[in-house]
């Protein structure tokens, strides 16, 4: 039994199927887990939410998606937080037939998976937290977006400023930042915000994987969302996201011997 991590795919639905041949999965005993942002951005974002929705039926727990910033979004969209941008592409699922279907399941996936030494986020861990607390604050966030609709609704709208939020929501304010958003901070562990390569970074800041005493630092961590990084493989760092959306590739990683799979834009 293997297991294929894939980075972000933003609608790419052809490049997916196709790394996904590739890759030559066993559809029946291999692991399958996605690091977010499957939608939105690409061409065919509701082809492949419902491609993600059936596979999940198919496989159970051996399918695993974490939610990136681009699937809140979607759900910001549809709950009537955020207007759609030119650049957004998923209109289609919201006027889909299925669409509360597929926004039901959407909002059910995890921000943190945690199997076998392995952390699966969409974007980054904030220094201080260990594999069991990072798991502790997904679990806490997950529960204010589904059932908390105020909660949810300070979550989602990229336009709330943790300043303005008492203690409590401005921590599930903090800890959804680093799931889906952060890509470097400073030495200190503040969040900068940045998407460049990391060479390019403002002086006195780190990529999060290099946060000084990371207690995160002993789990292998799967993960997306930053683009100008690529592809970056480490000891303890799976990082995935080869910007296939913009014209790079989609790429996914046998993480039991690091064989790497490609997939150019068509």
């Amino acid at each position: 039994m293997a297991t294929y991590a894939v980075g972000d795919v933003h609608g790419c639905y052809r490049e997916l199927r196709r790394l996904l041949d590739d890759a030559a999965i066993d559809w029946d005993q291999d692991r399958l887990w996605l690091v977010g942002d499957i939608v939105n951005r690409g061409p065919q974002s509701l082809r492949t939410l419902r491609w993600a929705r059936k596979t999940r039926k198919q496989m159970g727990q051996r399918f695993q998606m974490v939610l990136g910033n681009h699937d809140l979004r979607l759900l910001a969209m549809a709950a009537g937080i955020v207007e759609p941008r030119a650049t957004d592409t998923a209109q289609e699922i919201l006027e889909a037939p299925d669409r509360r279907k597929l926004l039901r399941w959407l909002t059910k996936r995890p921000l943190v998976h945690r199997e076998r030494g392995y952390l699966l986020v969409h974007a980054g861990l904030w220094a201080r937290w260990d594999a069991g607390k990072a798991e502790r604050w997904a679990r806490r966030v997950e529960t204010a977006l589904r059932k908390g609709k105020g909660k949810a609704r300070m979550l989602l709208d990229p336009a709330t400023e943790a300043a303005t939020l008492g203690r409590r929501s401005a921590k599930l304010h903090h800890a959804l930042e680093a799931f889906t958003r952060l890509r470097i901070c400073s030495r200190e562990g503040r969040p900068v915000a940045y998407t460049g390569p990391p060479k390019g970074a403002p002086e006195g800041c780190v990529p999060w994987f290099e946060a000084p005493d990371r207690k995160s630092a002993k789990a292998t961590v799967v993960c997306g969302h930053w683009a100008a990084l690529g592809l970056h493989l480490r000891p303890h760092l799976v990082a995935l996201d080869s910007g296939c959306v913009w014209g790079g590739t989609l790429t996914a990683v046998r993480l039991e011997d690091r064989a790497v799979f490609s997939q150019r834009r068509l």
